[in-house]
């Protein structure tokens, strides 16, 4: 017998460490929940996490088998199960932050000093990152090493018979939510998946920034498996598969849609690969400086930013779509980056701590790695990028529909207003919307401050 260690791996299909596992002995699943590891105690993805813990409990159950679930030092929780079951190997996925990597280190030492062989496997990527370099500062160089390497299919879900016959009555670790979160489980995530891809992947490109389409068609102008992907119920080889079979049967211009849609996902990938190469990514600069950034931390600033009081309305929009929803659309998702830490000067590990709290999709590679890129911290190839929120919403949301969602203080301004509303007069923001605050920053200014600020730090001034 065998026990297969899950961890950000909940599910049965394309595990790859539980099907090497499955492959010619029985399998144990055991899940080791430890509240110091994974989002915060008190968060969103925590909540979500648990609920897909249960999911992968009733999947184990209606295959006559259970997952037992414990709490507490996985170092010494499995080879005392090992003992307990019989099982002469553990095995395992591969987690990249810090604490996981510590975590595993020392399962495997303790396994080693027990006489229980291990085996250990990569899952959360479709490229294993010591098959590249380390090097992640641009996105095309990351893509000239990548693409050419083949890429796995998803792996097969163990039959049955090859899961251990036990019961388990441990109660798995509660959380709860304030918002509503998503339908937990692979069952869940795969029909989410497959939703997109019949009705929303071949016009990606077209919607995918398109704010009043998010509004309008929330789950085929965008996929939203990002919660699936995060909490571990969707491999990332079903999903790439997915979109490899909706591009071998496209035509037209949905073949620009689509390859889109697989080009976004290879983010994701360079996300795992740099935390790989750097696991201190949630607290550590990417980038070096010539000298400090010299951050203002305001309070009343990230008070006003986390509550969406800003008087910027795209920023706002997004912050009150995080609170509302536990998910913020990719491209206010950056514009808010953008603003706390360009036209506030906040530090953004702030803003990386309070995503982690509130989103349900909070994923640590992908929250760390788009916090340092909008920061210009991170591996973004331009110096200093500044996101101009009026500009963007007048790109992308002209007719405000995404901004009045979410600011029912702007509902029945003009939507031209609303997209100049950092710029207008005090007197005219008084009169088109008494309620909504005015803005806290100005907007010119801020964004020379930022420039001067970080061309200082980085010795071009």
């Amino acid at each position: 017998m065998r026990l297969f260690w899950h961890r950000r791996d909940r599910r049965l299909h394309d595990n790859r460490g539980l099907a090497a596992a499955a492959s010619d002995d029985t399998v144990l699943p055991v899940a080791v929940r430890d509240a110091t590891v994974g989002p915060p105690p008190d968060s969103r993805a925590r909540a979500y996490q648990a609920a897909t813990d249960a999911a992968l409990r009733d999947a184990y159950r209606e295959r006559d088998s259970d997952l037992l679930v414990r709490s507490g030092d996985p170092a010494a929780i499995l080879p005392s199960l090992a003992d307990e079951y019989g099982a002469d190997a553990v095995y395992w996925n591969t987690a990249y932050g810090r604490e996981r990597r510590t975590r595993a280190q020392r399962v495997a030492d303790a396994c080693a000093a027990a006489g229980i062989d291990v085996g250990v496997h990569v899952d959360s990527v479709l490229v294993a990152p010591d098959a590249l370099g380390d090097d992640h500062r641009s996105h095309r160089a990351f893509l000239d090493e990548w693409e050419p390497i083949e890429k796995p299919d998803p792996a097969p879900a163990p039959d049955a018979d090859a899961l251990a016959a036990v019961d388990d009555d441990a109660p798995i670790p509660d959380a709860a939510a304030d918002v509503d979160l998503p339908e937990a489980g692979h069952g869940a995530a795969r029909e989410r998946l497959d939703a997109f891809v019949a009705a929303g992947i071949e016009t990606y490109a077209d919607t995918r920034d398109d704010l009043a389409a998010a509004v309008e068609r929330p789950t085929s102008a965008v996929s939203r498996i990002s919660p699936y992907l995060a909490a571990g119920a969707l491999g990332i080889r079903e999903a790439w598969a997915a979109a490899g079979d909706a591009l071998d049967a496209a035509d037209g211009d949905a073949v620009r849609n689509v390859e889109k849609y697989r080009y976004e996902l290879t983010w994701r990938e360079r996300h795992y690969h740099l935390f790989a190469a750097n696991p201190g990514l949630r607290t550590e600069s990417y980038r070096s400086f010539d000298a400090p950034i010299a951050w203002r931390d305001d309070a009343d600033d990230f008070s006003a930013w986390t509550a969406g009081e800003t008087g910027y309305p795209l920023v706002d929009a997004g912050m009150r779509q995080l609170e509302r929803e536990g998910y913020v659309h990719n491209r206010p998702r950056q514009v808010v980056a953008s603003f706390l830490t360009k036209h506030l000067l906040h530090d953004w590990r702030d803003g990386e701590r309070h995503f982690a709290r509130r989103l349900v999709d909070y994923d640590p590679a992908s929250n760390a790695a788009m916090w340092q890129w909008c920061a210009s911290t991170g591996t973004d190839t331009v110096d200093v990028r500044v996101f101009d929120p009026v500009a963007q919403m007048d790109k992308y949301d002209d007719g405000a529909a995404f901004v009045t969602e979410y600011v029912p203080e702007l509902r029945g301004v003009p939507p031209d207003a609303i997209v100049e509303w950092p710029t207008l007069d005090a007197a005219t923001r008084r009169e088109l919307a008494p309620a909504y605050p005015d803005p806290i920053v100005e907007r010119d200014a801020a964004y020379e401050r930022a420039r001067r600020v970080f061309e200082t730090a980085l010795g071009k001034r």
